[in-house]
């Protein structure tokens, strides 16, 4: 499979673009970005071609990888959707649910694979706990704690305009999001206040009953950074494993699976509407804390 890879940055070239140049079954056909500099020099790196337009390098793949902020990555996800190619895209796949439903509805149009690249739910150690967690059931609630430290020195995110304004809510949120929606269910209520160190803390009512917890930052003290996700209910506690795999592992996971599905039909448990229904859960949670009230997910 042809792929187009659409963004420059840390994470386009370091993880989406080194693990597309090393896949066996697919082809890093182009790359496009908004700085022409660094598209030239990213797709010398990679042995490819660079693209000053996106749709002309849409028009010539079969599928494309998103390393984008939120908003430019839906807009684009949605082009390439109703140009009929498959989609790889990143966490979140946009800001709000209006322009999530655009992207769902335009894949659905064209029969266009999706896969939505939530890190640890391609390490096999998580995937198989998540299984076996989700057909144990009895579970009361969960507990995701995510806490970056990204604005240190030396960090290829701490610049991020759409990070440093959007913060660990729509960051680290959907990381959280992906481990507790396949155990608990769909999210029914959301109360969300903000925290020291400009974290989110997120309550969650699921449909099932269960209630899950979030506490998310990109600036927590360097001590304290780290992440944890658990379960608990009538068998106890059981702790989501480590991944025990580099991100560059896991995209080519992401890789195998958005094959499988284009091949197959069949749609991934990471596809772009399980992604919207985290877009769901992220914006009503941000209504919350601006409004001081419990939120519903579109």
């Amino acid at each position: 499979m042809r792929f187009g890879l659409l963004g420059t940055g840390h994470w386009a070239a370091e993880t989406h673009g080194a693990a597309l140049a090393a896949h066996p079954d697919a082809e890093l056909a182009g790359i496009w970005g908004r700085d022409p500099g660094k598209t030239e020099a990213l797709a010398d790196r990679y042995g490819t071609r660079a693209y000053a337009d996106a749709d002309a390098l849409i028009a010539d793949v079969d599928a494309v990888a998103v390393a984008l902020p939120p908003d430019i990555q839906s807009d684009l996800a949605e082009r390439a959707a109703r140009a009929g190619r498959h989609l790889l895209l990143d966490k979140p796949v946009a800001f709000t649910t209006t322009a999530a439903d655009r992207i769902v509805a335009a894949a659905e149009e064209r029969s266009a694979a999706s896969v939505v690249f939530f890190t640890r739910r391609f390490a096999a150690p998580i995937a198989s706990f998540l299984d076996r967690a989700a057909a144990a059931g009895g579970w009361d609630g969960g507990r995701a704690t995510g806490f970056g430290s990204i604005f240190r020195s030396g960090s290829p995110y701490g610049a991020s305009p759409w990070r440093r304004e959007r913060g660990g809510l729509w960051d680290v949120g959907p990381h959280a999001l992906s481990l507790l929606l396949p155990v608990l269910g769909p999210v029914a209520e959301v109360t969300a206040l903000d925290g020291p160190r400009g974290a989110a803390h997120v309550l969650l009512r699921h449909d099932s009953g269960a209630v899950g917890t979030l506490a998310l930052t990109l600036d927590a003290a360097p001590a304290a950074a780290g992440f944890g996700c658990d379960f608990y209910g009538e068998q106890g506690t059981a702790e989501v494993p480590d991944p025990g795999t580099t991100a560059v592992e896991a995209f080519g996971t992401a890789v195998d699976r958005l094959l499988r599905s284009a091949r197959d039909g069949v749609a991934d448990p990471c596809d772009v509407r399980f992604g919207r229904e985290v877009v769901a859960v992220l914006e009503a949670a941000d209504r919350s804390r601006r409004e001081g009230r419990t939120a519903v997910p579109g």
